[in-house]
């Protein structure tokens, strides 16, 4: 999905006990970038609380210690800045704004000192009810010193009456609905947690003698860690010491009976890094099922498949070993160019794309090409990618999409347009291809999409949200449909 479309929601990572535990939750984001590039933080503190016995502490006073700021992980966190992060235990969030805004108060973790004593939380995802919540809270007497949704967990576990933080932890989860992983800090344990719905990842790995948890294990392969399980759908979990030494445990406060899952298709078509497992399964093997399945819907004769790099480039390979097309690389991707990049002068057109892509000439010169994408939104992109390799030589252009037509907002937790803004809720097929200027188009149908994720599912559609494509939304909101609409303002490559 290049530049213009959604962005990516948010990625959290988190290990008990050890003694790089800022630095190796540091990696660990670091690998979770994708997900999310507008902030980041880390919170640390003690496994055993009261123990003093690392980097100070007050025995009587056990502390969360926290570093966040707007920026890439790499620039936030100097050296200087993750030695004030002492303690063997730390939790870490990358944040792209779907609800909240881009602003330094929205960064998280969020850290409270609550009546069940300090609390730092990271959150993927969005509530359906955050706003119903908020209003609630707020006539209740709470004071909100940030706009995400994450700050309602706070006020909701600080607020409980149950007895002990796992308690009001649960309690706090019960009250809220739409999509959440959420990594929590509490001194003497890491809490963590899956909506029931499952909408997005969340995983369990192993370094050594402590656990760690995070959104992707792209990042276990970063810092060593072995795949454990993935967090079930609903499933609340404590990860804790085990007794006086240092074995660990992992121990289910809640499980949940759903009815359906709804597992969010996007990471596999575009969110996850490929060299990711999300669900169970290996992304960058599914986007090659998606570009099989997409070949066998959608045959041409061309002469080569070309992906619009980097987010085309497992489905085109899929595409091309299934059709038998020879697959090449024709256009670069400049990897250097950020979002921050400014355009020397506004009279040049088109220049934004220009300095991300670049067709090569010498390849695509007379060429009839299948160009392959994940999705198209606005449609604006698209067209300035086709006419730029008609203006490199090629002959023919055929447009093809790893994925359905997107023609609905999400509203748990993806950055998406207004359905106003959709190219494919107001046009149709053949409107989209005289738009772009591509010879023919073809989309993945729906069909084809959750075969290639079913994983031996007889039903994958209870499986899978598809919300983005069907307009079948599995979770209702209780807050008004323009609040919906706002929600989605804002998971970016």
């Amino acid at each position: 999905m290049p530049f213009d479309k959604f962005h990516d929601e948010c990625g959290v990572f988190g290990i008990l006990h050890h003694p790089d535990a800022a630095n190796l939750v540091y990696l660990g984001l670091y690998a979770l970038q994708h997900r999310g590039q507008e902030s980041a933080g880390i919170a640390s503190t003690l496994a055993i609380p009261g123990d003093p016995s690392r980097h100070g502490g007050d025995a009587l006073a056990p502390q969360i210690y926290v570093e966040r700021e707007m920026g890439h992980v790499a620039d936030i966190f100097t050296h200087e800045r993750l030695e004030r992060l002492p303690g063997d235990t730390a939790i870490g969030h990358v944040r792209y704004s779907t609800a909240g805004g881009s602003h330094f108060r929205n960064s998280q973790p969020l850290v409270a000192s609550t009546s069940k004593g300090p609390f730092a939380i990271g959150h993927n995802g969005n509530l359906v009810n955050g706003k119903a919540l908020r209003a609630e809270l707020e006539r209740q007497g709470s004071i909100f010193n940030t706009i995400a949704d994450t700050e309602v967990f706070l006020h909701l576990l600080s607020r409980s009456p149950a007895p002990d933080v796992e308690s009001a932890f649960l309690d706090a989860l019960s009250q809220v609905r739409g999509a959440y992983s959420v990594v929590a800090l509490a001194p003497g344990r890491i809490l963590a947690a899956r909506d029931p719905n499952g909408f997005r990842p969340l995983v369990i790995g192993r370094l050594g003698e402590s656990y760690c948890v995070s959104s992707e294990t792209c990042a276990f392969d970063l810092i060593g860690a072995d795949l454990v399980r993935e967090v079930r759908a609903g499933e609340v979990i404590a990860i804790e010491l085990d007794g006086p030494g240092p074995r660990q445990r992992v121990r289910t406060l809640r499980e949940a009976h759903v009815r359906r899952e709804a597992r969010c298709v996007f990471e596999h078509v575009y969110f996850a890094r490929p060299d990711s497992r999300v669900f169970g399964l290996s992304v960058a093997e599914t986007r090659k099922k998606f570009g099989a399945r997409l070949a066998r819907e959608h045959p041409v004769a061309a002469d080569m498949v070309v992906p619009v790099p980097d987010s085309g480039v497992f489905a085109a390979l899929g595409y091309a070993h299934e059709s038998g097309i020879p697959f090449e690389y024709g256009l670069v991707r400049n990897h250097y160019v950020g979002r921050t990049f400014i355009e020397p002068k506004q009279t040049i057109r088109n220049f934004g794309v220009k300095v991300k892509l670049n067709p090569v000439r010498d390849l695509v010169e007379g060429k009839r090409i299948v160009l392959v994408d994940d999705s198209i939104v606005r449609g604006t992109t698209s067209k300035k990618i086709v006419r730029m390799l008609k203006q490199a030589g090629a002959a023919e252009v055929h447009m093809r999409i790893s994925s359905p037509p997107t023609t609905g907002p999400c509203y748990y937790g993806i950055d998406t347009p207004k359905r106003q803004d959709l190219i494919a809720s107001t046009n149709s097929v053949e409107d989209i291809c005289r738009y772009i200027e591509a010879d023919s188009i073809g989309y993945l149908s729906t069909g084809g999409m959750l075969d290639a994720v079913s994983a031996g599912s007889d039903n994958p559609t209870r499986l899978y949200c598809t919300a983005c494509f069907t307009g079948e939304y599995p979770v209702p909101s209780t807050d008004d449909e323009p609040a919906l609409e706002a929600i989605s303002t804002g998971p970016s490559r």
